[in-house]
């Protein structure tokens, strides 16, 4: 399984933009460190708390400070730009990452962006679709003419190769309704969803897989899970009731100004509290072991997936915010790597098997081989004296 974060970001109004900035790219920096696979950065363009207009920016920044860190954008809003610029621009990116540029792709998640844009938010997934139908034609090597009611192509065809072959990987947003993951399954790309570990979430996954699965089926394409990557956002401590203590007040500011009076997404202040996020499994707040169990289960509701990304926020501190990722890579990520039964095995055998224990004949024999006395025998000589 890969592991990595979707970074929106999430950062209160009254935060210094370029400060922010700054901390997202640090961010990424320990992210790599910490042995994280990928960060997926979103595309807004409203409403005071997402802040990165062009992923693709940010990207060419955090190439330049990392190696092996893969860079998605997450998403770019499709109905927002002219699919040539799109598929040029991140065959760019494709040779300056050295192929660690990843193409994830959405209608666009905020109708305020595309209000002001002048797109009727009606509009946003069939727009998606067609530069999608486009992007993925010039990624192939093909000339392209076509004509919408939004964009033209005349003869259009990429000026140089893509540096990963046959292009660079592409992955769609899934989230809800069944237009990402059918426009995800109908080019056998990648799928990227958000969702929780309630029963309703599970069955809303579920159906997602479905309708990915059919639509690849019916393309002709052989999709796989590990094509699948989900999303929760945790934070981790040492206990539990340390990791609620340090999350709370952010993660009730957040879901209270921004997700209720900001977007309307109709939570109440009253049901706004971190206890009913984590009882309705929307977020896995506690230790690692809490994280491993949450995963494990969200594994068995959805039939297995290939990634899972946590949604970056800012809930609590700098320095508490990092700890948590920091504890999610010491004992979360190996356990689901299969990187810690061959340390079990090695130990579990050293324990049962008597001639593998440390022998203390053995360092006697070269102290007497050096004509000293071992340590043992000076401690005894030394109490009978006393």
């Amino acid at each position: 399984m890969g592991f990595g974060i979707f970074l929106g970001p999430f950062h209160r109004l009254e935060e210094n933009p370029t400060t922010a900035f700054d901390r997202d790219l640090e961010l990424l920096e320990q992210l790599e460190r910490f042995d994280f696979d990928e960060a997926w950065i979103g595309e807004h363009h409203s409403a005071g708390w997402e802040t990165i207009a062009s992923p693709e920016l940010f990207i060419v920044a955090a190439a330049q400070r990392t190696k092996r860190l893969r860079l998605a954008s997450g998403v770019l809003s499709l109905p927002y730009h002219h699919p040539l610029i799109v598929a040029d621009r991140f065959v760019q990116l494709d040779h300056m990452t050295r192929g660690r540029a990843i193409l994830g792709v959405g209608p666009g998640a905020l109708s305020s962006d595309a209000v002001m844009l002048g797109i009727e938010p009606l509009d946003q997934r069939r727009m998606m679709n067609e530069a999608l139908d486009a992007i993925m034609a010039l990624f192939r090597g093909e000339t392209v003419t076509r004509e919408t009611d939004w964009f033209r192509l005349r003869g259009a065809s990429l000026q140089i190769a893509p540096y990963t072959h046959p292009h660079p990987p592409v992955a769609v947003a899934a989230a809800g309704s069944p237009a990402g993951a059918q426009a995800a399954g109908r080019h056998g790309v990648d799928m990227v969803s958000f969702g929780g570990l309630s029963e309703a979430s599970g069955r809303a996954l579920a159906n997602t897989w479905e309708w990915y699965a059919e639509a690849a089926h019916e393309a002709g394409h052989a999709v796989s899970r590990g094509q699948w990557r989900l999303g929760v956002p945790f934070h981790l401590a040492e206990s539990r009731e340390q990791a609620v203590r340090e999350a709370r007040a952010g993660y009730e500011h957040e879901l209270v100004h921004y997700f209720g009076e900001t977007l309307g997404s109709g939570v109440e202040p009253e049901a706004a509290t971190l206890e009913a996020g984590m009882e309705g499994g929307a977020v896995i707040v506690g230790t690692p072991d809490d994280a491993i169990a949450a995963i494990e289960r969200l594994l068995a509701m959805t039939g297995g997936f290939g990634g899972f990304l946590a949604r970056a926020h800012e809930w609590t501190t700098w320095e508490r915010t990092v700890h948590s990722y920091e504890l999610f890579s010491r004992y979360v990520i190996p356990h689901f790597r299969g990187q810690l039964e061959a340390k079990r095995r090695s130990r579990d055998w050293v324990a049962a098997t008597p001639d593998a224990k440390v022998s203390r004949a053995a360092v006697d024999k070269a102290f007497s081989d050096a004509g000293i006395a071992p340590p043992g025998e000076v401690d005894r000589a030394a109490a009978r004296r006393r």
